[in-house]
């Protein structure tokens, strides 16, 4: 697994997405009858990402975007041996 990308928008900040996959990822993982060093591994850099990062200032640097009625995509990923993030907007066609 190299990143993991979050889609948030104006009902669900990437605080709560995050959330969301982490929860989604161990109930998939729990009921799983073998390990899955995939899914591990999404856990743990999910888990790492929500216990370190400053979520209020991802929501201020998304919502400008998602209010203007853009799409915002956060990639996740290791970086140095911490979780790093970079938001990415997504150009629409009209």
């Amino acid at each position: 697994m190299d990143c993991i990308e979050l889609f948030p928008n104006l009902s669900h900040c990437i605080e709560t997405k995050a959330r969301e996959e982490f929860w989604n990822s161990v109930d998939e993982y729990m009921e799983g009858r073998q390990q899955n060093k995939e899914l591990e591994a999404k856990i743990e850099l999910l888990k790492a990402f929500l216990e370190s990062t400053d979520f209020a200032k991802l929501r201020s640097q998304s919502e400008k975007h998602l209010v203007e009625g853009k799409t915002v995509k956060f990639v996740i990923r290791w970086e140095a041996g911490k979780p790093s993030y970079e938001m990415v907007l997504i150009k629409t066609t009209d």
